[in-house]
């Protein structure tokens, strides 16, 4: 088993649900869990304890933001190990978030998030960002 494979796998599942794929909230999230987000603007999201709840928070936040996309952008760090057969530990990795504006003009932000892991399944997520991106 490829722990640092698994890593790279939630955290690309993670992120699309942050595309639109709701469904995967159910499958990728602990039944309860923590987020912490250092962007403005992000309070309800510090709130959010459940599955059902993430789902309905990111399907309504993007209903604002059409065309917002998000990439992992960069080296992912993989920490995991099994317990009892189950991965455990962080993963952490940049990301790119795109928002097409005008005909071939977008907003590019740069950010990163780092997974806490239990049982196979995101517990807590940190997440800091900025207002511009530092990669070309």
């Amino acid at each position: 088993m490829n722990l640092r494979n698994i890593g790279i796998t939630l955290f690309d599942r993670w992120t699309a649900l942050w595309n639109g794929d709701l469904s995967l909230a159910a499958d990728i999230m602990a039944p309860t869990f923590r987020l912490r987000y250092a962007q403005p603007g992000t309070q309800a999201f510090d709130e959010c304890r459940t599955p059902a709840q993430i789902a309905k928070l990111i399907g309504g936040w993007r209903q604002g933001r059409p065309g917002l996309v998000f990439r992992a952008d960069g080296e992912a760090a993989v920490d995991l190990t099994l317990i009892e057969g189950l991965p455990y530990g962080l993963v952490a990795r940049p990301y790119l978030a795109t928002l097409a504006k005008e005909p071939g003009e977008a907003l590019r932000k740069s950010g990163t998030d780092m997974l806490r892991v239990q049982a196979g399944r995101i517990a807590e997520v940190w997440s800091v960002s900025a207002e511009r991106t530092f990669y070309p």
